[in-house]
């Protein structure tokens, strides 16, 4: 989408605002065990609302895709894995970006196509809350974005203690994301908040 595209469909009055939809593929599936410990049964609905409202708000989205060049990885170009998620199906004129670091703006031109659109307004949706979702809204904030963190439109997993002790369930792993963003990076905000701004 050119410059002049994005200020056509937005209009005026509208805020310059994107929605980031992050590593949403099936490279996770990969890992059954890992898959089995998914929180948020309301991931896919979440993200699908607000894929589909910023398409009606004419608003655009970028699609990441996380690559690990091991070739052993689920997250291998080459794997069968590697795919978005089958209720994710960005449209040709959307923006797919293949990133091989945590933050979203480290390794892509995220930043540079922000600046083409006049964008200062970020949305974060994806997977996994706490790495790559959480990374992206630190980096962005960091470099002056304001940023809604899309907590219901995110996904992750149990962690496994790095010395053996019990693991970290879903529910501290979103609460200390939120913990650490709220006032600092970000905004949190649900789904239903987000399409009420868009309505």
């Amino acid at each position: 989408m050119s410059n002049s595209d994005y200020k056509r469909e937005q209009g005026a009055g509208l805020p310059r605002s994107v929605l980031l939809v992050i590593d949403v593929q099936d490279s996770f599936k990969g890992d059954a065990a890992t898959w089995a410990t998914r929180n948020n049964p309301a991931f896919e609905s979440n993200v699908t609302k607000l894929i589909e409202a910023y398409r009606a708000a004419g608003l655009p989205i970028v699609f990441l895709l996380h690559q690990n060049l091991k070739p052993e990885s689920n997250f291998n170009p080459n794997s069968p894995f590697y795919r978005f998620m089958d209720f994710v199906v960005p449209r040709p004129e959307e923006v797919v970006l293949q990133k091989t670091t945590i933050s979203a703006f480290a390794s892509t031109d995220l930043a540079r196509r922000l600046t083409q659109w006049e964008i200062n307004h970020l949305r974060v949706t994806g997977i996994q809350t706490e790495q790559c979702c959480e990374t992206t809204t630190r980096d962005a904030s960091d470099r002056g974005y304001k940023v809604d963190f899309v907590t219901d439109a995110t996904l992750t997993f149990a962690i496994p203690h790095w010395a053996g002790g019990p693991e970290l369930p879903t529910d501290q792993v979103v609460r200390r994301t939120e913990y650490a963003l709220a006032g600092r990076f970000a905004s949190i905000v649900s789904t239903e908040e987000v399409l009420g701004l868009l309505r």
